[in-house]
């Protein structure tokens, strides 16, 4: 075999090696085309990753190449090399990882050829039509005049306007030579002046100035109390990167935070062209946004976790807004942080990355303090606005009726009535978290889970949010017959609450259930920007980077919500969560209030964040997490396992324990098997085993050694595994 060539191809399929396959009879292909080989009893699209000269597979297994896909490699070598560099970092299976960087359309092996069709007149068809050689066809006749007056290619709804039976007529054109197809771009930039930038206060000008300055790699962690206008930042790079001729990638933790970024972005960049990749598109718009990427047409690329694998022929910048939230990390299959990613990605391309929050995760402020991150800070909010005034409400003083406490009540109202608008936080959807029987003490529990079923009144149903099973709900006890009764609070009853107490006051419930609609939460925040919707009251969606300029009073209305959390990251997430909440209020010229209901207004963490702030919070959480010895000052990998029966899920634990045990273990300690926190989840039992060590190269050694083994024990074949390599969640 070493006079032929040996294609490497990643072909989507949980296994650790690519696969070896003869080039096709015609053509070689090249690292980062698509190709179409045989695979199992069928076909499969996959990409080429490496050609070589030799294979482990004997020269008479070798089947050949079916055919090759794309004229130009899709991914260029830069992104091969992060994609290759993920799946080892990873321990994930490579073909995933690369089906991980296409639009699904690619990976089905659709043309990459994007945009409207549309047909335009040649000039033998302008001759033609001058010569009347087609007066013998009038519906030719009339498409050809109708081309020959626009002056530019038309689609096929211009052209069904002209004739009902158009496909035909057109047909006959292509055939004659007289009409061509071609692709309209229909995301070109938009024409327009661009809206002036305010004036920057001096701590933007010297981060801007510091980050624009910056020669080649540097990664800035850009720490800025919440409304001191980090987004101009932003902004102010990626216009620099913009007149060089460079592009901007910009990734966001969640879907909700795109419209009002992406609308700021416009009015600023209205002829830069900007694509958005996230998971509310569909197939064709994903496709045309990453084409415009790759093709350089897109000078900003927008998009959550998934777009930080977005081909930049011109790359300039990388930006990670709300570079803590936990969302930037994949949770299932290919595990993997796009903030992490995003880091690695600026050092091999060679610029500048800036991760911005107002509340940074730990692990970036060790990073700012050993000098791997330069730190730039934002102290002060923009404009005249002010740092809002922070009240604790004794729920043991003052007792809530569906969620609201009479001190809230009254602030609520005076709000109201000084023309101001009121945000209400609650992470807990639905209307109640459980149905109690107070006869016999019977909950309403999933069948498949270890939970507690979540009542949803308006649906009249009861819901699992974890598997989401659902049944009609019932006012009667399964166990004794007794009346079950709603017991705590979610958004849809704080919103009855709502309605009850201010009947005149137009609201806007913001969860997961009232935006499953397309472009539902776009219509909401357009409510609450205009000033009509003057109450709003939802979950975390409402915590995420939104500007809120009329916001003057916010209320959470249960601030324990993880005070006694289990995971060692419960205190740093609350803390985030507290932080960014507070945030929303007071963000224009009125000052602003924030009421916090608590059971246990003394809590060291809640006094320590009310009255010295996050930054303190954070010097002593970083000290706890070293005394303790958990990330950032160790490095973890979780291996989770989930089967059927409870006893398959230890059993694969426990024979990967003893594979772990039996390599080289220095520096490493595994811990457990032990079950999951929710053991059963959508009818299957989980259990999980911990890796920990001091440094990230002992890590990944034991982890690759330990990974080829875990295929091969006699378990495996009877569990659902999956290795996570520095876990967000442990329990």
């Amino acid at each position: 075999m070493s006079e032929a060539t040996i294609l490497r191809v990643a072909i989507d399929a949980p296994v650790m090696q690519a696969f070896d396959y003869l080039p096709p009879a015609q053509g070689q292909p090249r690292p980062g085309q698509r190709v179409l080989v045989p695979f199992r009893q069928g076909r499969r699209v996959g990409v080429v990753l490496d050609l070589a000269t030799r294979s482990a597979v004997s020269p008479g297994r070798l089947r050949r190449t079916l055919a090759v896909l794309d004229t130009e490699p899709l991914l260029d070598a830069s992104l091969m090399g992060l994609l290759g560099w993920a799946a080892g970092y990873y321990q994930h299976p490579p073909g995933e990882v690369f089906a991980a960087a296409l639009p699904r359309l690619l990976r089905h092996g659709r043309d990459s050829t994007t945009g409207t069709l549309a047909w335009q007149i040649t000039p033998a068809g302008v001759a033609a039509h001058a010569a009347r050689q087609d007066a013998r066809a009038p519906v030719q006749s009339r498409l050809l005049a109708a081309l020959v007056a626009a002056g530019e290619a038309l689609d096929a709804d211009a052209l069904g306007v002209l004739a009902t039976r158009w496909q035909e007529a057109v047909r006959a054109l292509e055939k004659r030579g007289w009409v061509e197809r071609t692709r309209r771009d229909d995301a070109a930039p938009a024409s327009g002046a661009a809206e002036e930038p305010p004036p920057p206060s001096a701590a933007q000008a010297a981060a801007v100035a510091g980050i624009t300055a910056s020669r080649g790699y540097r990664a800035w962690l850009l720490q800025g109390v919440t409304g001191s206008g980090k987004t101009e930042v932003y902004l102010r790079c990626i216009d620099a990167e913009l007149a060089a001729g460079r592009q901007s990638l910009v990734l966001v933790p969640e879907i909700g935070l795109t419209p009002q970024l992406v609308e700021r972005f416009r009015r600023r960049f209205p002829a830069a062209g900007i694509a958005l990749l996230h998971s509310g598109l569909t197939d064709r718009q994903r496709l045309d946004a990453w084409v415009r990427a790759r093709d350089g047409r897109a000078g900003i690329v927008i998009g959550t976790r998934s777009a930080v694998f977005a081909p930049l022929p011109r790359p300039g910048l990388i930006v990670v807004d709300e570079e803590h939230d936990a969302s930037l990390k994949q949770q299932d299959g290919f595990r993997y942080s796009a903030r992490d990613l995003a880091v690695w990605r600026a050092h091999q391309l060679g610029i500048p990355v800036v991760l911005g929050s107002a509340t940074p995760s730990l692990e970036s402020l060790a990073n700012a303090q050993a000098g791997r991150y330069q730190r730039l800070s934002l102290p002060d909010r923009a404009g005249v606005a002010r740092q809002p005034a922070v009240r604790l409400v004794d729920l043991r003083r003052h007792v809530a009726q569906d969620g609201l406490t009479p001190p809230l009540i009254e602030a609520i109202g005076r709000h109201l009535e000084a023309g101001g608008q009121v945000l209400l936080y609650l992470n807990r959807r639905g209307y109640a978290p459980t149905l109690l029987c107070p006869a016999c003490g019977h909950c309403l529990e999933c069948r498949r889970c270890d939970a507690r079923l979540v009542l949803h009144r308006h649906e009249g149903r009861v819901a699992c949010h974890h598997c989401g099973a659902t049944r009609p709900a019932s006012e009667t006890c399964p166990q004794c017959g007794g009346t079950l009764y709603a017991v705590g609070q979610g958004t849809e009853r704080l919103e009855a609450a709502l309605d009850e107490r201010f009947p005149d006051v137009r609201r806007v419930r913001i969860d997961r259930d009232t935006t499953r609609e397309r472009g539902g939460m776009q219509r909401m925040l357009a409510e609450v920007a205009s000033g009509t919707a003057r109450l709003l009251l939802g979950t975390q969606m409402l915590t995420k980077g939104h500007d809120f300029p009329l916001v003057t009073l916010v209320g959470i209305i249960d601030a324990d919500q993880g005070l006694f959390g289990t995971d060692f990251r419960a205190s740093e997430r609350l803390a985030q969560t507290f932080v960014q909440v507070c945030g929303r209020a007071g963000r224009g010229e009125r000052p602003g209030e924030v009421y916090l209901q608590t059971h246990f207004p003394d809590h060291p963490l809640l006094q320590l964040l009310v009255r010295e702030g996050y930054e303190r919070f954070a010097e002593a959480a970083l000290a706890e997490r070293q005394a303790a010895g958990w990330p950032p000052f160790s490095y973890l990998a979780l291996l989770r396992a989930e089967a059927p029966a409870r006893e398959a899920a230890l059993a694969f634990l426990t024979q990967a324990r003893e594979a772990g045990e039996a390599l080289d273990q220095r520096g490493v300690r595994l811990a457990g098997p032990a079950p999951a926190p929710m053991e059963k989840r959508a009818g299957r039992h989980r259990a999980q085993l911990l890796v920990e060590t001091t440094t990230r190269p002992r890590l990944q050694r034991f982890l690759a050694a330990w990974r080829e083994r875990l295929d091969a024990l006699p378990a495996a074949g009877r569990t659902r595994w999956s290795l996570d390599v520095d876990p967000v969640e442990l329990f």
